[in-house]
């Protein structure tokens, strides 16, 4: 018995790897205290101060921040894993968990997906949302109209498969094509089959500009309707004529959670947003795919009527050119990737008036359209939103490609950039409360229940940086670049940023919300 009890006493101080003498930021918003963690079989064993534990590889953290590895919970990499499963720019960035699934896209089969990733093994952690968009894509296409009773159900059963296969909730994007076309009754009765299973509802708005603050009681009505958590995505002002309109948006979010209401938002901490060209264009014109856009685009009123749409809504930004869309990859010409399209435009020869800009961005479209990044955020805004407390950091990136395309930087370096520009040199939070709002809040959300705090039990997702040093590298012009600073990270226990250096591991795993 004695035998026994030694033998056990003494596995207990062994570990894998033990992280000595860091400052640790547990991710609960806590103060920081020097101490080491003990990690073993993917978990963290062991915290404090270990020193009679030992381990084959130590980690010297004296200096370095020792934190629970970030969650991204707004990102799209369906169909990148397979071209960069070790997905540097986000373990670069010291993020070793991503949601995907966002904005409405997703695969339908979440099921198939996950087997997919697990079979693949990439080097993050994946949990994914269902979305709305292509579930009614696999019931009725891109039809602008309503579903009939039996497309309903059809996309009931599909989000419901998808919950029961593990997926974290039910996202919208109602910006965008065929999501833009469905009444809000339609996407309460499908958040009512992921709130049977505790999921989230996470909302790309209908508007983000001049009818933000209708979209967002949209939201919320969801929400209240379909008793289910709101997760408000990319929280945002677009257009300069909204500038200032955080003093409206906020105070809404306040007191939804006041009466009551599970609603967060996230951001990314930059003021140029990205998506498609096609959102310059009235949405009744993007119905029934890319042949029937083309067509309707080939008729001489509709083109006129287009333009007068776009020209609108130039005027109402207060500005005379399109110098606020730059084009992140247009596959027909990639000579015109990082160009705004005023730039564009002028690249054509044609004459330098918004009139010609818009018959450009038509031209443009009927091409196949462009991935595009907006410039027009205001600072302000950004900070503001960014000091709501119940608010996290998300890239609304994909798995960059090194060197592919103009995108945005947000892909690269949202972390860094978090924790260089608006904690370190500008102290619009504290690094405690970034820490949090990176790991334990959006785990709490999204109920990844083992993840997001440094504590026994836990799974072994751990960063470690240089506060002083962490920092983004990427820029809108040169945005393919590493952010720079942090020295380990660790998925599932496994060392996979090693001195600063990806090193290959892909230790990631599929995270399904268990019912």
């Amino acid at each position: 018995m004695l035998a026994c009890l030694f033998s056990t006493a003494i596995y207990g101080q062994r570990a894998d790897i033990l992280i000595k003498n860091g400052k640790i930021l547990d991710g609960t918003g806590n103060s920081w205290y020097y101490g080491d963690i003990a990690v073993k079989g993917g978990k963290i064993v062991a915290t404090g101060k270990l020193g009679k534990w030992t381990a084959p590889k130590n980690i010297d953290a004296t200096g370095l921040i020792v934190a629970p590895g970030f969650i991204d919970v707004h990102t799209h990499i369906e169909g990148d894993e397979k071209k960069n499963p070790t997905a540097d720019n986000f373990i670069y960035d010291g993020v070793t968990t991503v949601v995907t699934g966002n904005c409405g896209l997703s695969q339908v089969n979440i099921g198939s997906y996950f087997s997919m990733l697990d079979s693949l093994k990439i080097s993050i952690n994946v949990a994914s949302l269902v979305g709305h968009n292509d579930v009614r894509k696999a019931a009725i296409g891109s039809a602008n109209r309503d579903p009939s009773e039996a497309e309903m159900t059809k996309m009931e059963s599909i989000v419901e498969q998808a919950m029961k296969d593990g997926a974290v909730g039910l996202s919208t994007g109602l910006i965008y094509i065929p999501g833009t076309y469905s009444k809000t009754e339609e996407v309460v009765r499908l958040a009512k089959v992921a709130a049977k299973y505790n999921g989230v509802y996470a909302s790309h708005m209908r508007d983000e500009g001049d009818s933000v603050t209708q979209a967002i009681d949209e939201a919320l009505h969801i929400g209240r309707e379909a008793k289910i958590p709101v997760e408000i995505s990319h929280f945002k002002l677009s257009g300069q004529q909204n500038w200032g309109r955080s003093k409206e948006t906020i105070p809404m979010i306040i007191k939804a959670r006041e009466e009551g209401l599970d609603v967060t938002i996230d951001q990314y901490p930059y003021t140029a947003s990205s998506t498609s060209l096609s959102t310059l264009l009235p949405d009744w014109v993007l119905a029934d795919g890319q042949d029937s856009i083309k067509a309707r685009l080939a008729r001489p009123d509709v083109r006129k009527e287009v333009t007068e749409h776009m020209l609108k809504k130039l005027k109402k930004r207060k500005l005379k050119h399109f110098s606020y869309p730059v084009v992140a990859s247009f596959r027909p010409d990639s000579s015109l990737n990082g160009k705004s399209i005023e730039e564009v435009n002028l690249v054509k020869g044609k004459k330098h008036k918004a009139k010609e800009e818009a018959a450009t961005i038509i031209e443009m479209m009927e091409q196949g359209g462009a991935g595009m990044v907006f410039h027009g955020m205001g600072d302000k805004d950004v900070k503001a939103i960014m000091q709501y407390p119940f608010n996290m950091f998300a890239s609304d990136a994909s798995i960059r490609v090194y060197g592919s395309g103009n995108p945005h930087p947000r892909g690269y370096g949202t972390n860094a950039r978090v924790l260089s520009k608006y904690v370190r040199d500008e102290k619009i939070i504290p690094l405690e409360e970034a820490i949090r709002r990176m790991t334990s809040l959006p785990a709490q959300k999204f109920q990844l229940a083992d993840r997001g705090l440094l504590r026994e039990g836990f799974a072994a997702d751990i960063v470690l940086f240089d506060e002083q040093k962490v920092q983004d590298l990427s820029t809108y012009d040169k945005p393919h670049q590493y952010t720079t600073g942090f020295k380990y990270v660790l998925v599932n226990g496994q060392v996979t940023l090693e001195e600063g250096k990806h090193n290959g591991t892909r230790a990631g795993t599929t995270l399904r919300l268990k019912m």
